[in-house]
C-alpha cells in the first residue's frame, strides 16, 4: 500500500478519538473554547522541535513568499473557527450528529474544487451532493420536531454544520498550500496561528485559560498527540498527494469510528436517535457519491 493511503488511515482513527477526548473533557468541566484552544497549543508545542532541528524548514518560513504566508495565516484563522464551532456544537449535540454533520464538507469540496481546481465533477458526484443536503435536512429536522433525543439540538447541528463549512475551506486551502509548502512549515504556521487566534477568543467570551487539572492537561496533551499529530498533521502531509475530494470521502470513517466509540464508551454511553442513524446513513452514501470515482494526484516532490 503507498504510504499517503498508510497515512490516511492511521489519520482516520487517530481523529475518531477527538471527539471522545472532547466530551470527557467537557464532563470535567473544561470550556468548550478552552479545549480548542489546547487543542491547537499542545499540537503547535509538538510540531516545533521540527522547525528547530531540520534547517530546510527554518529556512523554508524565513523565504515563505508573503502571499503563501497570508494564505496560511488565513487557513489558520478559519482552523480556529472550525475548532471553536465543531467542539462547542459536541456540546450542545450528540457525538454522531456533531462529526457525521462537520464531516458533510465533501458536499462544498465538490463544487469549489469543480469551478476553482478545475477537478472533475460527474453527474454522480452531483447526486451525491443532492444526496447529503436530503439527508441533512432528514438528520436536523427530524430530531428537531420528532425526537425525545435529549442531546440533540438545533442550535448543536448548526454549529456543527457551520464547522464543517470552515473544513472544507480548510482542506481546500490545504491542497493548493501543499503543492509548494512542507508539511511541517504548513502545520506550523496554521496551528500557531489557529492557536492565537482562539486563546483570543477565549478571553473575549471569559473562558478560563489557566487553573485547569492536571488530568485535563494530560487528556489535553493525548489528544494533540493522537488526534493533533498522528490526525490532523499526517493528514496535511497527505493532501499533496491525493485529490481534495480523495481526502474528504476518506473522512467517512471518522463519524463512523467516533459514533462506535461514543457508544461503547461506558462514561460516554450515547446511542444515536433513529433520525440521526438513517439520516446519517443517507449523508454518507450522498459523500461517497459526491467523491467517488477520483485518482490520486502526481508525487511533486518529497518532503
Amino acid at each position: 500500500m503507498k504510504k499517503q493511503y498508510v497515512a490516511i488511515i492511521v489519520s482516520i482513527i487517530s481523529v475518531s478519538f477527538a471527539s471522545i477526548f472532547i466530551v470527557s473533557l467537557y464532563q470535567r468541566g473544561v470550556e468548550p473554547l478552552t479545549i480548542a484552544l489546547y487543542r491547537l497549543l499542545f499540537t503547535t508545542l509538538l510540531v516545533f522541535p521540527f522547525v528547530l532541528v531540520y534547517k530546510k524548514t527554518r529556512q523554508e518560513l524565513l523565504h515563505l513568499p508573503r502571499s503563501s504566508l497570508a494564505l496560511m495565516i488565513l487557513i489558520g484563522l478559519i482552523l480556529a473557527a472550525h475548532f471553536a464551532l465543531w467542539i462547542t456544537s459536541l456540546t450542545k449535540t450528540s457525538v454522531a450528529s456533531s462529526v457525521i454533520l462537520v464531516t458533510a464538507h465533501p458536499v462544498l469540496v465538490g463544487p469549489v474544487s469543480y469551478f476553482f481546481l478545475k477537478e472533475k465533477l460527474s453527474k454522480i458526484n452531483a447526486l451525491g451532493i443532492s444526496i447529503s443536503v436530503a439527508g441533512v435536512v432528514f438528520l436536523v429536522l427530524g430530531n428537531y420536531g420528532f425526537s425525545s433525543f435529549a442531546l440533540d439540538t438545533v442550535e448543536g447541528n448548526i454549529l456543527a454544520m457551520l464547522g464543517g463549512i470552515a473544513a472544507g475551506i480548510y482542506i481546500l486551502g490545504g491542497r493548493t498550500l501543499r503543492k509548494t509548502v512542507s508539511v511541517a512549515t504548513y502545520a506550523f504556521v496554521v496551528y500557531a496561528t489557529g492557536t492565537l487566534a482562539l486563546f483570543v477568543l477565549c478571553l473575549v467570551f471569559q473562558q478560563p485559560i489557566l487553573n485547569l487539572t492536571i488530568g485535563d492537561y494530560e487528556i489535553l496533551l493525548l489528544m494533540a498527540f493522537v488526534s493533533g499529530i498522528l490526525g490532523h498533521t499526517l493528514y496535511n502531509w497527505s493532501l499533496k498527494y491525493i485529490r481534495a475530494a480523495v481526502a474528504s470521502v476518506a473522512l467517512l470513517g471518522e463519524p463512523i469510528g467516533s459514533s462506535l466509540l461514543a457508544y461503547v464508551m461506558p462514561w460516554i454511553h450515547q446511542q444515536p436517535s433513529q433520525f440521526t442513524f438513517i439520516g446519517g446513513g443517507i449523508i454518507l452514501f450522498g459523500i461517497y457519491l459526491t467523491a467517488r470515482n477520483t485518482q490520486s494526484v502526481d508525487v511533486l516532490e518529497n518532503v
